[in-house]
């Protein structure tokens, strides 16, 4: 497909100098614990593990590393809003990121802490294709890993400072951060508690994601619109941007939560049902359904047991009865629209690094719009 080949280039533009980043900045936390006589290999071989370098045994292979759709955001921002000054008539190269890329590396490190400790709460077993954290060295090593790799964000982002940016930037980048991992915590806090509830409304379920997933996102974006430039307008668009495509990806993996196949989601099929999240199908489905559909989806919700494959087949027939599946495309086309919007408002650098920024996320948001249909037909 050609949007997925152009996805690709997108994703692929920055992995090596995002992969670098985070390379020295765990062989320098490594090394530290070294030169104090500690033996820690093990503790950050967790950490490679999880960005997807190594396999459970430690030994370097190809795995799945993601997307690295936070950092790449962040450098799309920085980009798109001049580079701080980056002159197109020097040799083309990556040098302009340098000043960006610790930043970079301390989302994305944020991101898979995030990662760690929400498969643990959700009991997933897998993470893209393979064994999650906790699965392999257990709850307490990584409840700990992810706590560990929290702490390495907040030191990586700090190497901005040897990058050049003034203290007052920096001061306003930390503050950022921590309010969006606070946001983003709030978020995860609410998405469990919904667990136990059924009188939850879509509004709400925005609030919720709004935190949980825009939150990053969206600091992302205005991270590296500060680290690019002063002008606020730009710094704030993006933020409205980031905050936007954040809904958009959330409500996509709503999607596929449900209705997409173990290849296609990298954990086990309809897992949102066995969990039984607050998805967006489930709302819908639970305020659009007839009395006796209403009444079994609230008895499934609310039983103590384990849900059977026969009931999340009796889920499915229920979403299929209230056209959910119709009503997640359609509420993800919308949200897309609406991140396109906030693109546009954005003034533009009459750069070709800033063009191209531009044009990459807009593949981004076109991706959004047409993957889904990559799914099973309804």
């Amino acid at each position: 497909m050609i949007v997925s080949k152009t996805l690709q280039t997108v994703f692929s533009r920055f992995q090596p100098e995002i992969t670098d980043e985070l390379c020295h900045t765990l062989y320098e936390a490594n090394e530290a614990a070294r030169r104090s006589g500690v033996q820690l290999d093990p503790f950050y071989g967790q950490f490679q593990y999880q960005l997807g370098w190594v396999d459970a045994h430690f030994s370097p292979g190809a795995n799945n590393t993601g997307k690295l759709l936070r950092p790449t955001l962040l450098l799309l921002a920085f980009e798109a809003v001049g580079a701080d000054g980056h002159s197109m008539g020097e040799p083309a190269g990556t040098r302009h990121l340098r000043r960006a890329l610790p930043a970079a590396a301390a989302i994305e490190l944020t991101h898979n802490f995030s990662l760690i400790h929400d498969d643990i709460e959700d009991g997933d077993d897998e993470r893209r294709h393979r064994p999650t954290v906790w699965k392999i060295w257990g709850i307490p090593q990584a409840i700990n890993t992810g706590s560990g790799m929290f702490s390495l964000a907040r030191l990586a982002l700090w190497k901005v400072l040897e990058a050049g940016v003034d203290t007052v930037t920096i001061a306003r980048l930390s503050t950022l951060f921590d309010q969006a991992c606070l946001r983003m915590i709030e978020g995860q806090y609410l998405d469990i508690s919904f667990e136990d509830r059924l009188n939850i409304s879509v509004s709400m379920y925005l609030d919720m994601i709004e935190r949980k997933t825009a939150a990053l996102m969206g600091c992302a974006a205005e991270m590296g619109a500060l680290l690019g430039t002063d002008d606020q307008k730009m710094i704030d668009g993006f933020r409205r941007f980031g905050q936007a495509l954040g809904i958009a990806f959330q409500v996509r993996d709503d999607i596929l939560g449900v209705w997409a196949s173990s290849q296609e989601l990298g954990k086990t099929p309809a897992g949102d049902l066995y969990r039984r999240k607050k998805s967006l199908p489930v709302l819908h489905a639970l305020h659009h359904a007839n009395i006796s559909d209403q009444e079994r989806l609230r008895a499934i919700y609310q039983q103590k047991e384990s849900l059977t494959e026969e009931q999340v087949e009796q889920v499915l027939a229920i979403f299929t009865r209230t056209q959910a599946q119709e009503y997640c495309y359609s509420f993800l086309t919308q949200q897309c629209k609406q991140v396109q919007e906030a693109l546009a408002e954005i003034p533009r650098c009459l750069t070709s690094l800033s063009n191209t920024a531009f044009e990459d996320m807009s593949t981004i948001v076109h991706f959004l719009e047409n993957s889904i249909f990559d799914l099973p037909p309804i």
